[in-house]
């Protein structure tokens, strides 16, 4: 847990963003029977409660918080090779120029190293863990990674009480809602510290007795 906080409490530097990623699935759902759109008579938009199941899908968040970005994309699975084509994307084409990427992640069995391997042949594999910082958060402590800020306002702002029947639909989607979040450069303002974490989360460290 300390690990992350001092990563957050680092200063800004271009050369090493910090860049925070996550995963959320999601379910989507088509229309049984056509809306019944506002009117003149009909002040409402009316939705049947009946739906139709269109599979599941997968979509993965990436952010700067204190570059004030993020990249949300969403894609039918989330294997290894799945996480392993957008850690490329990240390294080749979001930031093909810095020194190293510090990528701060939960411990799912998927984001690691092996996963680059699987992916890739091993002189490429090699080549993008060279670019990375890996932090992980600690079991049960998901809510240190900042990307899973950006999903709960993904969600609340672009996905709930809405169905999406499309893989493509939902790209783009996400692609107007980033897009604009960007613009507007709305970041994170973290202020949880190590010293906090000691104080407030004491039952998380190991008692020693003397």
């Amino acid at each position: 847990m300390e690990a992350v906080l001092e990563v957050y409490a680092r200063p800004y530097d271009a050369q090493r963003p910090v860049v925070c990623m996550d995963e959320k699935p999601f379910q989507l759902l088509d229309e049984r029977l056509e809306p019944i759109p506002m009117s003149e008579t009909n002040h409402t938009e009316k939705y049947d409660c009946e739906y139709e199941r269109k599979g599941s899908c997968s979509i993965f968040m990436f952010t700067e918080p204190l570059g004030g970005w993020r990249n949300t994309v969403a894609l039918p699975s989330r294997t290894a090779v799945d996480w392993a084509n957008q850690i490329k994307w990240l390294v080749d084409e979001q930031y093909p120029d810095v020194e190293k990427i510090v990528l701060v992640m939960d411990n799912l069995n998927t984001h690691t190293a092996a996963s680059l391997y699987k992916a890739f042949p091993s002189e490429e594999a090699f080549r993008i863990m060279q670019k990375l910082e890996i932090h992980y958060t600690p079991k049960h402590g998901s809510w240190l990674d900042m990307a899973e800020i950006e999903l709960s306002a993904l969600t609340r702002q672009a996905l709930e009480s809405r169905r999406i029947p499309s893989l493509e639909e939902l790209n783009r989607i996400l692609a107007a809602w980033h897009t604009e979040r960007n613009a507007s450069q709305k970041g994170i303002d973290w202020r949880f510290t190590a010293s906090d974490a000691r104080i407030k989360l004491t039952h998380l460290y190991p008692k020693v007795k003397f």
